[in-house]
């Protein structure tokens, strides 16, 4: 590396393994994007590649992942995450905190409300970002393997094809 500041970098980014396009290196990147994109809303960039340079995982894969949450996507998925957070807990977080009157005890009322938001978001984007994380390194393993599988098939029949037209000689 040539710029001095990311110099002391480069024992921890020279791994081949963070960027080869493997199997198991770009189904654990996603998984860990994933988890980071959806667990914690800034950051999840650094996050992920930190992550992806410790698991020697696919570290494009893993930046690449954290935009399953973006501005199109923020309000959705972290909906989704409160309402799992509230059946997780059972309770009613859903009903608003009490209106406050205007005086001096506003920001009360709202430290209220993040407070009563708080705790089935966090417990709902938890339990997202780990089973979709998990779902994402599982679907993309069994697609990977698969379609190398298919290959490895078709490539073996195109071979006997080959091998049987040889020996019998053309026509």
């Amino acid at each position: 590396m040539t710029n001095r500041w990311l110099r002391w970098l480069h024992p921890f980014l020279a791994h081949p393994r963070l960027w080869h396009w493997s199997r198991r290196g770009v189904a654990l990147g996603v998984a860990i994007g994933i988890f980071f994109g959806l667990l914690i809303p800034i950051a999840q960039i650094p996050f992920s590649a930190a992550a992806a340079i410790l698991l020697r995982a696919n570290v494009p894969a893993a930046a690449a992942s954290t935009l399953v949450t973006n501005p199109v996507t923020f309000g959705p998925v972290y909906y989704a995450a409160y309402k799992l957070g509230v059946w997780i807990h059972g309770g009613d977080h859903a009903a608003a905190p009490p209106a406050t009157q205007l005086d001096g005890n506003q920001e009360a009322g709202v430290l209220q409300r993040i407070r009563r938001l708080g705790l089935p978001l966090l417990t709902g984007l938890a339990v997202m970002a780990t089973l979709f994380g998990l779902l994402s390194y599982v679907v993309i393993s069994a697609v990977w393997y698969w379609r190398v599988k298919a290959r490895r098939r078709r490539q073996l029949r195109d071979y006997q094809t080959r091998a049987r037209g040889r020996i019998h000689g053309p026509g």
